[in-house]
């Protein structure tokens, strides 16, 4: 062999391994993201959420529409909105509904049993009886704080745009998500918000032809809580998946 076939292998082995490199690194971030519900109390520059927000735009969306909207709140701008939404859960809960329903009237047995499994996991991690709906109602309270993280996330979509767009939008949430954890950040995506949505808009001076879409917490994770190590399972791929035309 010449020196130049060795050159080409050479080539061809340090790109192989520059990107098993970087599918570790990739796969780390994806495998490591989970919700977090217990936050430090340390700030959040907001050069890393504009950072973090520039490289989520970078989502795919049908023909290049980007129908994302961010709110990003910190310090007097947060506080004043989770004092309204906390005010709301405690006193009036009963006064607002959901700007649209996240789940059917009745969830089919396979995705009820895992909701099931998440709120035993979940109030059972942090010493709540599930039928304690008290103290469950006061752990729900904690969505309207941000978890106590520095920076809270509302998310807003034209009205007018169909489920594709929504679609979209939900490979911009995930973006953020990578995003933040690659910087040593975490999150929690929060549907809870589209029921005190009135409050929202009011807040956040929101158009009327735009909908809440969810909330979200980003700060830095209270390692010592175990309501942010909670291990929840995940079905295999070949419990979800059909190959056809595969060769093995």
């Amino acid at each position: 062999m010449n020196s130049v076939h060795y050159q080409q292998q050479d080539d061809a082995d340090l790109r192989e391994s520059a990107a098993d490199n970087v599918s570790e690194v990739v796969d780390r971030v994806m495998r490591g993201r989970a919700a977090v519900r217990r936050f430090l109390d340390r700030p959040v520059d907001r050069g890393i959420v504009a950072d973090i927000l520039d490289v989520a735009r970078s989502a795919p969306s049908n023909s290049n529409t980007q129908p994302w909207r961010v709110h990003a709140l910190a310090g007097e701008a947060k506080d004043a909105l989770c004092a309204a939404l906390g005010d709301a859960h405690a006193n009036r809960p009963e006064a607002y509904t959901p700007c649209y329903k996240h789940f059917p009237d009745v969830l089919g047995a396979r995705y009820a049993a895992r909701q099931a499994e998440f709120g035993a996991i979940y109030y059972g991690c942090l010493g709540i009886d599930f039928a304690d709906t008290v103290r469950r109602n006061m752990q729900t309270a904690q969505n309207f704080r941000f978890f106590g993280a520095p920076v809270g996330l509302i998310f807003t979509i034209d009205s007018s745009l169909e489920r594709g767009s929504w679609i979209d939008y939900g490979m911009f949430l995930q973006n953020i998500m990578l995003a933040a954890k690659a910087r040593g950040l975490d999150t929690c995506p929060q549907i809870s918000f589209v029921k005190y949505h009135e409050i929202i808009r009011q807040h956040l001076s929101i158009s009327p032809d735009e909908t809440i879409v969810c909330g979200m917490s980003m700060g830095y994770a209270d390692t010592s809580a175990r309501v942010n190590a909670l291990g929840l399972s995940r079905e295999p791929v070949t419990a979800f998946t059909s190959f056809l035309g595969f060769d093995n």
